[in-house]
């Protein structure tokens, strides 16, 4: 029998700074997903806990003769954007599919944040042929630092449609539809399946009408959420999250026979708002694991292979863990990458506990409770076991980042400036040194690097710059260590 993985493990993990005592895994997860409270657009409900922001863009989509108010804005600007969008309800859905039962009293304000985002991807996808996938020019709404009570900048909405496709950010939408119809499956049947229904329009038309949004309107999303990766992983993803929600035999049949063709097997140790493939190949092993579906033994290989790229001591050369122990990719914003990867080692490592499987890496094995300890060992640096003893959660813990690149949090609140705050009258707030006015409890910033450094500066926005899909994931992750935190 091949030696197990656990030895290598545990010689890397001891050999980065000392493992703290241990953490408020449920506070953590309240302020985690307490923050999609502070990304909210739109009219504001009578039970937001961060009282400190106010309505916004209660207009957005009047320009094009629709109502697209609402939703998140993905980050510290005011952009709505919707590849990112939809990605973000996806990973909150799955949180809950697979860890909700963890919550406790927290999962009904995690069901409340998938709600926020399905109800606008209803409302951008109501015209047949049509989505909506943003509100806002980015380089209009970067050129300004204001809150977005204030916003003034212009609010261009931009569709795809059957001769402007856009497979990507469509297949990325039918697969938040499609996972959110599950989160709601007993709670509000009639919504779950308005949902469904919805999800399997938007795909068929995502798969009838192929092509890169990034294409059909590269001057709006270009640089900032660009598909650099190709739309073909977004089909099998939305296509893997139908079969799962429906269990209808022609999606299973479209993933089988386009399994080659749409690329499973690439790049498999990516997994984000752009590349999908480490996430199909996870989602589907399950049914593999739960001995239902042999004809999808060929994903299992795939998530096996992604498992033994992203563990220390046998990682890929494109994965790399800091001295202070945190994987690091390439490209901005690191912690998105942690949060999601780490997200699926958990979720991996459940389906192999059930089905009483190990990972075969070569000569060595690992263990599902080895890859539980990979992910604890991310959270736990998240939220302060690092060499800088800080955490990355704005409000967690006793050090974390105060100068966030964030408008709505840098800027004095409505509440205490009530004059508008003009486009550059803000830009002083920017450049200040101070801390933010205005505390977004539970956001997680890009956070450092292959160097374990941080600075806790507005203007690092790769490092600074808090995201909604950073959280996304570790919802699930939170979830679950906050039931089980022992290290086996």
């Amino acid at each position: 029998m091949a030696p197990s993985l656990s030895l290598v493990l545990l010689i890397v993990l001891l050999s980065s700074p000392a493992i703290y005592a241990g953490h408020d895994y449920r506070d953590a997860l309240r302020k985690s997903i307490m923050f999609f409270e502070g990304q909210r657009s739109g009219k504001l409900p009578p039970d937001q806990r961060l009282r400190w922001r106010r309505d916004s863009a209660l207009r957005d989509g009047s320009s094009a003769g629709v109502d697209l108010s609402g939703g998140y804005y993905d980050a510290g600007d005011n952009v709505k954007f919707g590849f990112p969008m939809a990605f973000t309800t996806t990973m909150l859905s799955w949180s809950i599919i697979d860890f909700g039962r963890t919550m406790g009293p927290e999962l009904k304000n995690a069901v409340k944040a998938v709600k926020w985002g399905t109800d606008y991807l209803l409302k951008a996808t109501a015209i047949p042929g049509v989505v909506f996938v943003q509100v806002g020019d980015a380089y209009s709404d970067h050129n300004c630092w204001e809150r977005p009570e204030d916003m003034d900048t212009l609010r261009t909405v931009y569709r795809i449609d059957r001769a402007h496709p856009g497979s990507d950010v469509a297949g990325e939408t039918a697969a938040a539809l499609a996972a959110a119809s599950i989160v709601f499956r007993k709670r509000d049947p009639a919504y779950s399946r308005r949902l469904l229904d919805r999800a399997t329009r938007v795909f068929a038309f995502a798969n009838r009408y192929r092509g890169a949004y990034s294409n059909s309107l590269y001057h709006a999303v270009c640089p900032f959420y660009c598909d650099f990766n190709g739309y073909q992983d977004e089909l099998l993803w939305g296509a893997a999250w139908l079969h799962k929600a429906s269990r209808k035999r022609a999606y299973r049949e479209f993933i089988v026979k386009n399994e080659v063709i749409l690329r499973a097997g690439d790049t498999i140790n990516e997994f984000g708002w752009d590349n999908k493939h480490a996430g199909i190949n996870v989602l589907i092993s399950k049914e593999v694991l739960m001995g239902k579906a042999e004809y999808f033994e060929s994903f299992k290989q795939n998530a096996d292979g992604f498992i033994c790229s992203i563990l220390p001591g046998v990682s890929h050369p494109q994965v790399q863990y800091s001295r202070g122990g945190l994987l690091v990719k390439t490209g901005g914003s690191n912690m998105q990458h942690v949060t999601s990867l780490s997200f699926l080692l958990l979720a991996y490592s459940n389906y192999l506990s059930h089905a009483k499987k190990v990972v075969p890496c070569g000569e060595l094995t690992a263990s599902p409770s080895l890859l539980r300890q990979v992910a604890k060992r991310q959270v736990d640096y998240i939220l302060g076991d690092n060499p800088l003893g800080m955490s990355y959660m704005v409000g967690y813990g006793r050090r974390f980042p105060r100068r966030i690149h964030h408008r709505g949090s840098s800027v004095p609140s409505v509440s205490a400036h009530p004059a508008r705050i003009g486009c550059k009258e803000g830009s002083r707030y920017f450049l200040s040194s101070n801390p933010n006015p205005n505390l977004l409890v539970g956001a997680v910033v890009g956070g450092p690097n292959v160097t374990d450094a941080f600075p806790d500066s507005r203007p690092y926005f790769v490092q600074s710059e808090p995201t909604t899909y950073i959280n996304a994931p570790l919802v699930g992750l939170l979830g679950y260590f906050s039931t089980h935190s022992s290290w086996r």
